[in-house]
């Protein structure tokens, strides 16, 4: 039911984040060598520091990751012979690596540039420390390396709960999506919702730019929600928290009515809570949806009132055994 697509088939370039990094001033990086290996791409978006490599377990270091020399891996080779630095740089960058980030402003040594280039990896350097340094540029190219995709539905904020509106076309969800706007919540996109997954731990949705702010509405065309509700009736993106699916009501068929089976919607890997909800004459899709919200808003807190029905009713079968229980007859004394 989606459409999932890697956002670069190889990752991203190097050059790439170079170019947007410098325009988006998030860390200031300096080319010092290797510029012939620029179109490298890195494929992982957390870094590697692995100081141990230099001392011969190179091993683990992974291609697609950048590699980040600190003040500690710096000072270790300070500490080499020239032929001894050249010899470890070589064995060092032999590995696929994308490109070698130089923190805290620290100068390297000769050698470290002469073997960049001869290897065609990019050699960087910025002056922010280490620690940030990684966290900045891994929270960069985790939105470049993202997993996307595009996925057919409405993508709601209801009570500061992302609520994302699927089922078959015409079934609904549009009209259902300008209720909940009339009833005060805040649209997302309508029809085609970007996706994408942040962290591998939840997924984030948002409009494209070019349907931003519009619903199709069978009889009355495109409308704007911003232009007739206002600029609060709408917002740029949103995380995913609830998938709710629309589906035409069946005769005969059995639906929960309990509430106690948890069901998910995998989005990007990522499992998402799912409810199913029949669609029929007479029922106002726009306010269930909303008490779906409202409902998985009291379960993250762990009220569950379905649970705790069984939960009572189980107390009081129990509680009625017990005052039912007949009295052992143990025969005459003896």
């Amino acid at each position: 039911m989606t459409d999932t697509e890697s956002n670069e088939p190889g990752g991203v370039t190097v050059a790439t984040v170079l170019r947007d990094l410098a325009d988006s001033r998030a860390l200031d990086l300096e080319l010092l060598a290797g510029a012939d290996g620029l179109t490298r791409r890195i494929t992982i978006p957390h870094t590697q520091k692995t100081g141990l490599a230099l001392s011969g377990f190179d091993a683990y270091l992974r291609g697609g990751r950048v590699l980040v020399f600190g003040e500690s891996e710096v000072r270790y080779l300070e500490g080499l012979s020239s032929a001894d630095r050249t010899m470890v740089l070589k064995r060092v960058m032999d590995h696929e690596l994308p490109c070698l980030l130089l923190t805290d402003g620290f100068a390297p040594p000769p050698e470290m540039a002469i073997e960049a280039d001869r290897a065609r990896i990019p050699l960087l350097r910025t002056r922010v420390a280490t620690p940030e340094a990684m966290s900045r540029l891994s929270a960069v190219l985790d939105t470049y390396l993202a997993a996307r995709g595009v996925i057919h539905g409405v993508l709601m904020d209801i009570l500061g709960l992302g609520v994302l509106v699927i089922g078959e076309s015409g079934i609904g969800k549009s009209e259902c999506a300008l209720d909940l706007v009339v009833r005060g919540h805040r649209l997302v996109a309508d029809d085609a919702v970007e996706i994408r997954s942040r962290a591998q731990s939840f997924v984030l949705g948002s409009c494209p730019e070019l349907t931003r702010h519009h619903i199709e509405v069978r009889g009355l065309g495109l409308i704007n929600v911003q232009d007739l509700f206002g600029v609060a009736s709408t917002r740029t993106s949103k995380r995913v928290e609830l998938v709710v699916q629309l589906e035409r009501w069946e005769h005969g068929r059995e639906y929960d009515r309990l509430g106690l089976d948890e069901r998910y919607y995998e989005l990007l890997g990522i499992r998402i809570p799912m409810i199913r909800m029949p669609v029929a004459p007479g029922r106002n899709i726009a306010i269930l949806v909303e008490v779906a919200a409202r409902n998985q808003l009291l379960r993250a807190r762990g009220h569950h009132a379905a649970r705790r029905l069984v939960e009572r009713l189980n107390e009081q079968l129990e509680a009625a055994r017990e005052q039912n229980v007949p009295e052992l007859d143990y025969g005459e004394d003896i």
